[in-house]
């Protein structure tokens, strides 16, 4: 299987990004600030504590965007609020053709907005939908893959659409915020969001980052204190997003050196290795036979973890076996049996080499 994954940073560009992070945050906090949990509820004039506000004005600056929004419900929330800025219920959005992620598709039929699809890996293929499409009010874009050929560049995909029709576009950048050079903002989006979660920040909060015009719709529709990030949650992501990026980049190192590993044949019962953006950038490992699903109920008894919390949340240190995502397993539907996703969080290539030699000697015992 042929596969294009997103290009990582590496170690050195994570550390710059963690420094231009921590300068950012110098700017805008006083030292003993950081070293308090923040203040709560709604503050006159800007009907939030006064903590989130200044760490959403550090999240833009770094982002190099006009303005951020934390809100509730991670990423699918960030995503549903950023299309809820952007479209009225009825309305036609541009979405690529391939299956959409879960939680994208019920906020899509929440709102009651169409979809449309085009080729996001054809350009051509975008001119001719969106000229057959005048409907068209907004595009989509997941800047991970949803298919194991998808190989677009979010870039192109971006420019391409705004040379045809200036139209705002939305970005997913979950799973791969902090781990590539650029977001969809920057690359010339009007809003990209995110789960904070998965960048070693709190449970439920998510971030929207883009055009002022935008986010100030979203903002006024998120008036009630309840629904407000606190001051203490808003820290939590600014810590996280500090750590984050060091920590995937070692991540995606790990990654490297398996895939070189396994394909050079340290494990016979391998066919090949390779890595996916399937959300995350994850390695696919393929058997030789189909003992996909005995080989995962070993892993999690030898210390793997088996399935994902919030996606290299702060709770997942032990790499993790598990199956491969639903997008893919949508598209070819014998994957299940013969392939594995492993993401090694925080451990060696080592431990993960150990772990799946061990499961597939005990999957084939008990068979």
């Amino acid at each position: 299987m042929k596969t294009y994954p997103l290009e990582s940073i590496t170690v050195a560009e994570a550390k710059t990004f963690q420094y231009r992070l921590v300068d950012e945050i110098t700017k805008v906090f006083k030292g003993k600030e950081i070293l308090t949990q923040g203040d709560l509820g709604v503050v006159e004039g800007i009907n939030k504590p006064e903590t989130t506000k200044k760490v959403e004005s550090v999240i833009a600056s770094f982002f190099h965007s006009e303005s951020s929004l934390l809100v509730r419900g991670s990423g699918t929330g960030a995503i549903r609020y950023a299309l809820f800025s952007v479209m009225k219920s009825g309305e036609t959005l541009l979405v690529h053709k391939a299956p959409v992620y879960s939680t994208t598709k019920t906020t899509l039929e929440m709102m009651g907005i169409r979809t449309v699809e085009a080729d996001f890996n054809d350009l051509n293929d975008i001119e001719r939908v969106m000229k057959n499409h005048a409907e068209i009010k907004a595009a989509l874009i997941q800047y991970t893959r949803q298919k194991p050929d998808d190989a677009y560049d979010m870039r192109e995909v971006i420019v391409k659409i705004k040379e045809l029709k200036e139209i705002p576009i939305v970005t997913d950048d979950n799973y791969a915020v902090m781990k590539v050079k650029e977001t969809g903002v920057e690359m010339g989006a009007d809003l990209s969001c995110f789960s904070c979660f998965k960048l070693l920040g709190p449970e439920g909060i998510g971030c929207v980052v883009g055009k002022k015009e935008y986010i100030d719709i979203l903002v006024k529709h998120h008036y009630s204190g309840g629904s407000q990030t606190q001051g203490h949650e808003a820290l939590d992501v600014l810590r996280g997003l500090v750590y984050a990026p060091v920590s995937l980049a070692l991540q995606a190192e790990v990654n490297d050196e398996l895939v070189k590993r396994l394909n050079n044949g340290e494990i016979p019962e391998v066919a090949s290795a390779f890595l996916a953006n399937a959300q995350s950038k994850v390695l696919l490992v393929e058997f030789k036979e189909k003992i996909a699903k005995k080989v995962l109920i070993e892993a999690e008894k030898l210390g793997a973890a088996p399935n994902p919390i919030g996606a290299e949340s702060k709770y997942e240190m032990v790499p993790m076996f598990y199956r491969v995502s639903g997008t893919f397993r949508e598209s070819d539907g014998s994957i299940e049996e013969r392939m594995i996703r492993v993401n090694p969080l925080r451990s060696g290539a080592d431990t993960v080499i150990r772990i799946l030699k061990e499961a597939i000697a005990k999957g084939k015992e008990c068979c």
